[in-house]
């Protein structure tokens, strides 16, 4: 035997060992708790294939960056080296989604915070050529925001926390929030912003995927993270999570109540997997 193939053979317990080093974003603030849920997801689909890939550690990135500078960071192949944010054409053409959409789609389904004073304007609401003429908040670099303006609706766009107190300093009408996201956001804020209500009668939708996403090249990555999210559809795990984090949020939201305003979204990307049932959150299905 040579001694490179030596060398070989006393590497190959280390290369077993090898651990794989992921790093996710963190939240904006400290009172940001919306990605709990996502990262349990992600700590268990890693978790699903150890017996595969080997072990792993999970790290928080260091610094806080929207949602469009973590994915320029992670196009640039720094870190973190995987994200979760929503999809569209370009995003996917820059980096590599896994096309299994996080809370089932839940994000789809938009309730709204407003001012208390401002229910009765709301109540008058009954199309989109209503909501129109106001005024809605999003964060910066939002996928969202793109969405809105194609249905010719006005945004306003701010750093995280400010945008529930533009709602209530009447600089804008309305922050669409998913159902998954609002009432805990409610709850985290409601004594330090007063007139802060959650809408009671509209419901927006539009199809609004939420996929991991890692670097074009990392396909060790994609690979484990895919595998391991469909071990988790497939023994249940998914949907446990699913309906921990959101059950308590769907039933608050009553959404057979409401008035459903559907808006056209432009960036679905051809490949995103709307016909598989599997995958989706459907209101008043089984």
């Amino acid at each position: 035997m040579n001694k490179a193939w030596l060398k070989w053979l006393l590497c190959l317990p280390c290369l077993a060992l090898a651990e794989l080093r992921v790093v996710y974003p963190i939240p904006e603030s400290p009172n940001d708790s919306r990605f709990d849920d996502v990262l349990e997801i992600l700590q268990s689909a890693l978790a699903a294939t150890e017996d595969d890939y080997g072990p792993f550690r999970l790290e928080p990135a260091r610094q806080a960056m929207t949602s469009l500078r973590y994915s320029q960071e992670l196009m640039a192949r720094r870190m973190p080296n995987v994200i979760w944010t929503s999809t569209s054409p370009d995003r996917e053409a820059a980096l590599r989604p896994i096309r299994i959409p996080l809370r089932k789609g839940l994000l789809s389904y938009r309730l709204g915070f407003i001012h208390t004073e401002k229910q009765a304007l709301f109540d008058r609401i009954q199309s989109l050529t209503d909501l129109q003429p106001l005024t809605l908040v999003q964060g910066i670099g939002w996928g969202d925001i793109l969405i809105y303006e194609e249905n010719d609706i006005t945004v306003q766009t701010a750093p995280y926390e400010s945008l529930f107190y533009m709602i209530t300093t009447g600089r804008a009408d309305y922050f669409p929030r998913g159902v998954g996201e609002i009432f805990q956001e409610y709850e985290t804020r409601r004594d330090e912003i007063p007139g802060l209500a959650i809408e009671s009668n509209l419901l927006l939708y539009y199809p609004w995927p939420y996929y991991f996403f890692v670097h074009k090249d990392d396909d060790l990555l994609a690979e484990r993270l895919e595998t391991g999210l469909r071990r988790l559809i497939a023994d249940g795990t998914f949907d446990e999570i699913f309906w921990r984090y959101n059950g308590n949020s769907i039933e608050r939201a009553q959404l057979d109540r409401r008035r459903v305003i559907e808006l056209d979204n432009h960036l679905l990307p051809e490949a995103t997997p709307l016909d598989d049932d599997s995958l989706w959150y459907r209101p008043g299905a089984p």
